[in-house]
């Protein structure tokens, strides 16, 4: 974004309109029974003459949200499909076939299967853990899910080690269930479901965002320069970078999707002849590598982020002694950190909230910036 696009943008909303906008009323929530994991073995339906007619897979669905059960319809597809329903005592793999009035359907549900990745003894901060759920601080370096190039020494083999026998299956599979997600080299406040039934509650508070449930997250973070205003709201569409597929950016096409970060200014720092600003930033949505695409997008990307930051090298080298040392330290990691998580617990109705405060590289690097202030 050149200059003259910043400063449109930075005059664009005004304090006065940001608070409104982060105080607008949302709808009421309506209140709903908590769901419950599904049992193993077998449970029998008969088809009423109202279901008649309708998908198979849709009746048992209906069913089981009818009985505050934690059975998705995707996963009874898929048991669908593996022959454990029965029509009158006759496998079924046709999750689409039109269910007739009479007709007994039995639903088999199987013991959960062990988790394919492997557990791993790897120690883990937990803040918060109940017989539904977990919520672990996460440090910088470490990922949160297998994947190419991480096969072991994730989050998840460290929590399948940790949970063993309490995780109950997600969908079908002993594993901890993955509801959202913080970059490897970002650090702080992880929950992760360890029922079918947390998982499902879960996922719905985070698809909702907080516009209309309870969720409430805020992330702290370094950037460059001195921001503007005290606070702000952008408001940009976000899709994989169109050369880089490692990257995302702001993008304005049909592959976009919404990305709405409110932030606010806590603290202003000078060093050497650069500038910095501590921002809280609260999440409206929730896109891979928001927060940092959006401080990259208005002209303030966050301190030791060597992908949205590169080009601000020279500001580094122009900080204080004791700031670029702090800033050294950090490594690989950027300076964002997930420092407050809020929700309702999707079983017992209780409201959690739960603060981090900046890990030790992190308040070294603030107590550096405010140091070199001062000289």
């Amino acid at each position: 974004m050149n200059q003259h696009a910043k400063r449109r943008y930075q005059a664009g909303l005004t304090a006065e309109t940001e608070r409104a906008e982060r105080l607008r009323p949302k709808e009421p929530k309506l209140p709903t029974a908590p769901l419950a994991t599904p049992e193993t073995g077998a449970t029998v339906y008969e088809v009423t003459p109202e279901e008649a007619g309708q998908r198979l897979d849709k009746v048992l669905a209906s069913r089981a949200e009818a009985a505050a059960i934690a059975l998705s319809r995707t996963r009874l597809r898929a048991l669908i499909e593996e022959g454990r329903v029965l029509v009158d005592g006759k496998p079924t793999t046709d999750a689409g076939a039109k269910a007739r009035e009479g007709q007994v359907l039995t639903v088999d549900i199987p013991a959960p299967i062990p988790a394919e990745p492997q557990g791993e003894n790897i120690p883990l901060d937990v803040v918060f853990e109940d017989e539904h759920l977990i919520v672990i601080e996460k440090p910088a370096g470490l990922v949160v899910h297998p994947a190419s190039g991480h096969e072991n020494g994730t989050l998840v083999n460290a929590l399948i080690a940790h949970c063993g026998d309490s995780l109950s299956g997600i969908g079908g599979v002993r594993r901890p269930g993955i509801v959202h997600r913080i970059d490897k080299d970002t650090s702080g406040l992880l929950v992760v479901a360890k029922t079918d039934a947390a998982h499902q509650g879960l996922s719905a508070l985070f698809a909702d965002h907080g516009r209309t449930l309870s969720l409430s997250r805020e992330y702290l973070a370094f950037v460059w320069g001195r921001m503007e205003r005290r606070a702000g709201m952008i408001d940009a569409p976000l899709a994989r970078h169109p050369h880089n597929r490692e990257k995302m950016a702001v993008v304005r096409n049909a592959q976009s999707r919404e990305a709405i970060t409110h932030w606010q200014s806590e603290e202003y720092f000078t060093s050497g002849s650069s500038t910095a600003t501590l921002v809280a930033c609260q999440l409206e949505t929730g896109r891979t590598h928001q927060i940092r695409v959006h401080m990259a997008h208005i002209g303030h990307p966050l301190l030791a982020d060597a992908v949205y930051g590169a080009g601000f090298k020279t500001k580094a080298g122009n900080l204080g002694s004791l700031a670029k040392d702090a800033l050294a330290a950090l490594r690989s990691r950027q300076a964002l950190h997930a420092a407050r998580l809020g929700f309702e617990h999707p079983i017992t109705g209780e409201e959690l909230m739960f603060e981090s405060p900046l890990p030790a590289d992190l308040a070294a690097l603030a107590e550096a910036l405010r140091a070199d202030g001062a000289l």
